[in-house]
């Protein structure tokens, strides 16, 4: 089935544009050819040479179209190869693009890979943008990166044990990471450590600073791809040894890496958030599908039970409030308002709403539901672990109702206006 998409009267032509367009190369090259991009990765050890080289050659052509079509890297600014979109024109593009598992990738964004393009846009020197930058973004390197530690809860990040001690000209990593996306893949690192810098202002205290960190450097110890959901995955546990690189490899002044990692959360929360929505749309329309088609009780269709109306009625109120949520708090973050509240909100909200709507799915598929000839088993794996990524659930309804209460501490009710 087709993603449905029509011009939004509410936004801009060039928006609307952006998202037919993308909206077309899904529905006309990727929808129909999923199985042949993608079928063969969950048995990839057994997959035959040919199967493997037809899905790699499928995949470069869907992405110099992609590429001609002027939709390639959304994410990131024209001098660097992308498209140069504003934060709400990629919000919009991506609920078009998560419709199908994996197309992003093939658009150029690949977590972690868009993420620490963005964090070397912004805090890279121009000799780090073509040493590190220009590879990357050019599809000749892959990257990880390297924050959560297995001994230190992910959600603190004063918690990090990591260090990086400065030795002349030289910073001396030591410490255990794991979950480190795209670890098996990266030619590098960027990681976050605890750092001191006695000749930066205030340096004697400790700071968090992103370094860079080549994958081949001595003491860089892989120790494995944390299985994930009961399968081998690339998300890889790091020991940094006395890992030496020079000083010039840190991302920003000393003391930035939590500032650069709250400015890659807080837009990539909402980018997961549009991405639930896309992956929303495409297991509701699986459903309906499968309510008008599927017969039962002697020629009944499942869509006149009222059961079955329920769960439509149920997961277009999620799917919309989801939606609303985002674009909402989308727009305070671009406008420049406070989005601290709206970004825990929707973290919490949208993973426990895509569960629900892709919950409801399986149950109509019922076995073929959790097989593996839909993406409806993958999605639901997916928002259950959106409730952990990025920040816990039960923190950020923490951080709800701080903020919340602070306001009439200070004597003022809440706006739900603004």
């Amino acid at each position: 089935m087709a993603m449905n998409i029509k011009p939004v009267p509410t936004l801009d032509d060039e928006v609307n544009e952006i998202r037919l367009a993308t909206a077309d190369i899904v529905n006309r090259e990727i929808l129909p050819n999923e199985n042949k991009l993608w079928g063969w990765v969950s048995d990839s050890a057994n997959a035959p040479n040919e199967v493997i080289e037809e899905a790699k050659a499928l995949r470069n052509q869907v992405q110099n179209n992609v590429k001609k079509a002027k939709l390639w890297a959304p994410h990131l600014p024209q001098e660097f190869g992308g498209m140069g979109l504003s934060f709400m024109q990629h919000a919009y593009m991506n609920e078009v693009l998560s419709y199908s598992p994996g197309a992003a990738s093939l658009f150029g964004v690949v977590a972690p890979n868009s993420g620490n393009q963005k964090i070397l846009v912004k805090y890279g020197t121009p000799e780090q943008h073509e040493k590190w930058l220009k590879p990357l973004t050019e599809g000749r390197w892959q990257s990880g990166f390297s924050m959560t530690e297995p001994m230190n809860p992910g959600s603190d990040p004063r918690s990090l044990t990591t260090r990086a001690d400065l030795d002349g000209d030289e910073w001396v990593i030591n410490g255990h990471k794991w979950f480190t996306s795209n670890g098996h893949a990266a030619n590098f690192y960027i990681v976050m450590c605890r750092t001191s810098d006695p000749n930066d202002a205030g340096g004697q205290n400790d700071k968090m600073t992103q370094i860079i960190v080549p994958k081949d450097t001595p003491g860089v110890n892989v120790i494995r791809g944390v299985p994930v959901w009961g399968r081998a995955s690339s998300h890889c546990e790091i020991k940094y040894e006395n890992v030496r690189v020079p000083k010039e490899n840190q991302l920003g002044r000393t003391g930035t890496g939590h500032q650069a990692a709250q400015d890659r959360l807080g837009a990539g929360r909402v980018y997961h958030c549009m991405n639930s929505i896309g992956a929303m749309w495409r297991a509701f329309d699986l459903m309906i599908d499968r309510l008008m088609t599927r017969e039962v009780h002697g020629g009944e269709k499942l869509e006149e039970k009222q059961f079955m109306q329920g769960f439509v009625a149920d997961s277009y109120m999620d799917i919309q409030s989801a939606r609303l949520m985002t674009i909402n708090c989308a727009e305070k973050m671009e406008s420049g308002a406070d989005p601290r509240t709206d970004i825990s909100s929707i973290k919490v909200f949208v993973p426990a709403a895509f569960h629900r709507v892709v919950d409801r799915a399986i149950q109509v598929y019922g076995a073929m539901g959790v097989s593996g000839d839909l993406p409806l088993a993958g999605m639901y794996q997916g928002a259950r672990t959106l409730r952990i990524a990025d920040g816990p659930d039960e923190v950020h309804k923490i951080l709800i109702a701080k903020n919340i209460l602070r306001r009439y501490h200070g004597g003022e009710s809440w706006d739900f206006g603004n």
